[in-house]
């Protein structure tokens, strides 16, 4: 390996350590994304860490939640992540799987690139840009490996499909479905690959078993490790929420629009941050393919390109309110997202991004200048992505939990907090659940149908007054929340929010039957006593990004 790519490697990590250092540096006072993260997952681990449920049978509960949330809900003991929130404090863990998925992205890049796709001294500096530069995307945090980790996996694939007989490729096979998710990633990604292996066969390229039964293999490992998930969609007879989720909605134009959307922004769960530098210049290249007419010298880019732009349309079509029939026939279909081929963008644009630098480095020394510039505009504009940078103004870590004020909270209510149960308006329900408060409402993406109906008579007269709460509810429910009309779908008023709440219309004794006796609100709720609601107390706290309102309830004849 030449000097300077030695130099350069050295260099990525310094920058990958750099990009994760203030989870590490300011701790609690770190700023990360709130939805699908903050609002959710990070309770999640400290709730079943806390339950004495993490192996729990597959018949378990979790009593903290809901009066009862089936243990399958919160997925597999064996995932690494849990048992990084299970060993550490909750921001370092997140901080060293921050770490740990850019690292293992990094490197799993630079080995596909390396090897398979741009083989060659020359090419070192294009490896490591955009090595650098996928490592540095803002994944889904939860998500793990599950895109990021692709690359490795490839790289892993591809050496077996080759004939490689290295240990070190079935490592990475036994190793990455403990640090990802199967549904969130690698299904699609292990389905792509079987669909590569017939085609190979159909080719006649040899029935290559090798190759197949790495496919296998790494399936098999998933299907074991997620277990609960298993059971859960193939043999629970129990109906769940997900029994009431509904996709396909969307006329065809929007589809279309969604198609470009996605194609330009991308998702949240797969940020690729592509728009800005790497799309142009992988568009750019693509005229100079078209220019030189070297069609057949750039096959993959070109196969690329159209893999990219169909995985978009996938994901769009997918919501296409003409699936309807098939979807109200096999359930399942409803019950798993499909759509999720577009997974596979990170892994896909990133590669486009290199071989695009390899046809500027091709055009000569002013091309080559463009093509370094690329790279380093797309670390400049990943680095303004930073967590720390993009969720400043959102509440930190420390502020999000409010540990100290709810900790007040409990001590004011003075009772063993099995005894009671809580529910939240304007603030999210994991903020309670983080605190050890035993609530009615959650964020989660299945639990009892029976439960999510039960729910929505408390809040039956907020969804009356607005169809897209009703909607929201009613054809998905995950979050499973005291939605309130004037507030629409916001979760977070924090504390200098000027806004009252003056029209609530909760049933509260449906409420209190299920356990409820207080609430915490973060907005003064102007006619609490139309609906058996006592303001006990005001808590403030410099530490938190709330103020919390705390109403008991008092229904009818004082029950």
């Amino acid at each position: 390996m030449p000097a300077i790519e030695k130099r350069l490697l050295i260099f990525s990590f310094v920058v990958i350590a750099l990009y994760v250092s203030p989870y590490f540096v300011l701790g609690e006072d770190a700023h990360m994304r709130v939805h699908d993260n903050l609002d959710s997952n990070i309770a999640w681990y400290k709730v079943l860490t806390r339950s004495g449920e993490l192996f729990g049978p597959i018949d378990g509960v979790i009593p903290q939640i809901i009066n009862g949330l089936p243990r399958n809900a919160f997925g597999t003991e064996f995932s690494g992540i849990v048992w990084l929130h299970a060993l550490f404090p909750s921001i370092y863990a997140y901080g060293l799987s921050q770490a740990i998925t850019r690292v293992f992205a990094f490197v799993g890049m630079y080995l596909l690139l390396k090897k398979h796709v741009l083989p060659g001294e020359r090419w070192g500096w294009i490896r490591i840009g955009s090595s650098l530069t996928f490592a540095l995307t803002p994944f889904w945090p939860s998500g793990m490996l599950s895109t990021l980790g692709m690359p490795l996996a490839l790289w892993a694939f591809l050496n077996i499909r080759n004939g490689e007989r290295s240990w070190v490729n079935w490592a990475v096979l036994t190793f990455l479905p403990l640090y990802s998710s199967f549904v969130l990633g690698f299904f699609f990604f292990l389905s792509a690959l079987g669909i590569w292996w017939f085609i190979d066969v159909i080719r006649g390229k040899r029935w290559n078993w090798r190759f197949l039964a790495a496919i296998v293999y790494m399936t098999m490992l998933y299907l074991a490790v997620d277990y609960r998930l298993v059971h859960s969609l193939l043999f629970s007879n129990e109906p769940t929420s997900r029994d009431e989720y509904f996709h396909a909605r969307l006329p065809l134009w929007r589809v279309i629009r969604l198609t470009f959307k996605n194609y330009v922004l991308g998702h949240t769960h797969v940020m690729t941050v592509h728009g800005l530098v790497i799309l142009p210049v992988t568009l750019v290249a693509l005229y100079i393919v078209w220019k030189r007419k070297s069609w057949r010298r750039e096959k993959l880019f070109l196969l690329l390109h159209g893999l990219n732009f169909a995985l978009s349309t996938w994901y769009a079509f997918w919501f296409y309110k003409g699936w309807l029939p098939l979807t109200e026939r096999f359930d399942l279909l409803d019950k798993f997202n499909f759509a999720r081929y577009h997974f596979l963008r990170p892994m896909v644009i990133y590669v486009l991004f290199a071989l695009a630098l390899k046809i500027f480095w091709q055009e000569g020394r002013r091309w080559r200048a463009v093509g370094a510039a690329a790279i380093v505009l797309q670390l400049v504009v990943l680095a303004l992505c930073n967590e720390e940078i993009v969720y400043r103004d959102k509440p930190s870590f420390r502020k999000f939990y409010a540990e100290k004020q709810f900790a007040a909270i409990r001590e004011y209510i003075g009772r063993p907090v099995h005894s009671y149960r809580v529910a939240s308006i304007g603030i999210h329900p994991a903020i309670a659940q983080y605190n050890g408060f035993y609530t009615l409402d959650t964020y989660n993406n299945f639990y009892p149908l029976e439960y999510k109906h039960r729910f929505r008579l408390i809040i039956a007269k907020e969804l009356a007054k607005n169809k897209k709460l009703r909607q929201y509810f009613d054809e998905w429910g995950g979050r499973c929340y005291l939605f309130v009309d004037e507030l629409g779908k916001r979760y977070m008023f924090q504390k200098n929010s000027k806004r009252t709440i003056r029209n609530l219309e909760l049933n509260t004794n449906v409420f209190y039957d299920m356990g409820g006796r207080y609430i915490f609100s973060a907005l003064p709720i102007e006619n609490a006593s139309e609906n058996a609601l006592s303001l006990e107390r005001v808590f403030r706290s410099k530490e938190s990004a709330w103020t919390i309102y705390l109403y008991k309830v008092v229904p009818e004849g004082g029950r």
